[in-house]
């Protein structure tokens, strides 16, 4: 398995559990991430993606998404997408 940087963790929501993210590289619904820091290591697929509270399929360079995740996260956390 092989793990790329797509960009890094630059907010975090409690209520619902969602991470802001700033991309330097594209990532789509269905892609695994890996989301690792300090205190942080949890691998998972995204299940929606959200830019200014509309969901889409995907996100490009330099775009600042929101996505759902199963645990906390924090800023400067960096985001991998794993690939096979």
């Amino acid at each position: 398995m092989a793990e790329v940087i797509i960009g890094k963790v630059s907010d975090f929501f409690a209520r619902p559990v969602v991470a802001g993210i700033a991309l330097s590289a594209p990532l789509k619904v269905g892609d695994t991430i890996r989301i690792k820091g300090h205190t942080t290591d949890l691998t998972m697929v995204v299940q929606s993606i959200q830019i200014d509270n509309v969901s889409v399929n995907e996100a490009k360079v330099s775009d600042s998404i929101g996505i759902k995740v199963p645990d906390r996260v924090r800023k400067t956390d960096i985001v991998y997408k794993v690939t096979a």
